[in-house]
């Protein structure tokens, strides 16, 4: 894959904050049982075929407890690992690698989660025009994380929120008495952002056309008028699609020749990467 641009390492930090206070709360009552000065060591391994990604989160959540924590990488966020892999080593304070363990795993098997999905719909449509995107379907107070994930497995970003560009639906419409008139009031209001609407047939799909949008999401098309509507257009707008969209039913859709595909599930549904991390205390000094 291409160079993949890290994180925001502030938003990393306050998502690593957020964790390890709701774990820690007024300490770690296990921890707490080993010596204050006591060295561990750790491996981290995966018990299943995945694309890596939250290395920036896993480490951030031991040198929040450790700052002298070594942690070797063997594999980088955005490469597929395969089962029973060894993804990286640590050694550091042994109550710092305990009490982080859960937190930062937590970032690694569901972030990796995120990634792997991804992948797996990027590799459907290989060799078509067609990209990936994401959605707003996120868990919440992880969007950039998840989004970063998306990245990592080969698709690509819709909006980041509902501040960065508009998506003009049928509720927007139906408040503005018109879809010209919703475009009209978000060229005016916002000049400068993308603007998309939602069509559901091909008399909006000739009004979004006639008020000048950015980009057209096609929703619940058949791949028939899919085919159709892409002839239509003849390349004056970017055309999306969203709705039913199944790993299935990906490359029928890429093939039709439409720009994008928008896939709620590479950030909703989520099943966690099953990762194991074994700690091994050092002997102490007499």
């Amino acid at each position: 894959m291409s160079e993949l641009l890290p994180p925001d390492a502030a938003l990393v930090a306050q998502d690593v904050a957020r964790a390890l206070a709701e774990d820690f709360g007024a300490g770690d009552a296990t921890a707490d049982l080993l010596p204050a000065d006591a060295t561990a060591s750790a491996t981290v391994i995966t018990r299943e075929d995945a694309v890596l990604c939250g290395t920036p989160w896993f480490d951030a959540c031991f040198r929040a407890r450790d700052p002298a924590v070594a942690i070797e990488w063997l594999a980088r966020d955005g490469d597929r690992v395969a089962a029973a892999a060894t993804l990286c080593t640590l050694r550091g304070n042994a109550r710092a690698l305990v009490g982080a363990e859960r937190s930062a795993l937590n970032f690694l098997q569901t972030l990796s989660a995120t990634s792997t999905v991804a992948a797996q719909y990027a590799d459907a449509v290989r060799g078509t025009r067609t990209r990936i995107l994401d959605t707003r379907k996120t868990i919440p107070g992880l969007r950039y994380a998840q989004k970063y994930a998306v990245r990592c497995g080969g698709a690509s970003n819709h909006r980041i929120g509902l501040f960065d560009a508009i998506l003009i639906k049928e509720n927007h419409i139906a408040a503005a008495g018109s879809l010209a008139a919703a475009v009209a009031a978000a060229h005016a209001a916002h000049p400068t952002l993308l603007l998309e609407v939602e069509v559901e047939n091909f008399a909006e799909l000739d009004q979004a056309l006639a008020a000048g949008v950015d980009r057209i999401m096609l929703d619940e098309f058949s791949p028939a008028d899919l085919h159709r509507a892409v002839t239509h257009v003849a390349g004056r707008v970017a055309l999306e699609v969203s709705g039913s969209v199944t790993l299935e039913r990906l490359r029928e859709i890429a093939e039709t020749g439409v720009d994008f595909i928008s896939v709620g599930a590479l950030t909703k549904h989520v099943r966690a990467i099953d990762l194991s991390m074994r700690i091994a205390m050092e002997p102490q000094a007499s």
